[in-house]
C-alpha cells in the first residue's frame, strides 16, 4: 500500500491527500500540519533518528511519540481506536 505513512496512517482516507499534502514519505515528515514547519516527531525519530523504513520495525510501538502527537480532535476513545487501527495496519505488512 503506497499510501501507508510511517507511523500507519492511511493517508489515502484523507480529504487532504494529494492537494495540500502529499504524505509524510513523500515530503520527509514536512506535512502541512507539522508544527511550525518542520517534520512530523514521528517520521523524524523512525526515519532520521533510527534510520527505520516505520514504525512496524520498532520494538517500543506504540511509543510515547505517538501519544506526543495526538490529534485534539480526537476523544480518548477515538485516539485509541486510531493507535490500534495503526498498530494492525504495520503488521500487516510485515
Amino acid at each position: 500500500m503506497d499510501y501507508l505513512s510511517c507511523c500507519g496512517t492511511d493517508c489515502s482516507t484523507c480529504g487532504c491527500y494529494g492537494g495540500l499534502c502529499k504524505g509524510c514519505n513523500e515530503c520527509k515528515g514536512e506535512v502541512f500540519h507539522a508544527p511550525e514547519g518542520k517534520p512530523c516527531p514521528i517520521y523524524d525519530c523512525v526515519v532520521n533518528q533510527r534510520k527505520m523504513q516505520n514504525c512496524a520495525q520498532c520494538r517500543e510501538m506504540p511509543c510515547s511519540t505517538w501519544r506526543n502527537t495526538r490529534d485534539p480532535k480526537f476523544t480518548d476513545e477515538e485516539f485509541e481506536k486510531n493507535i490500534e487501527n495503526r498498530v494492525k495496519a504495520l503488521k500487516e505488512m510485515i
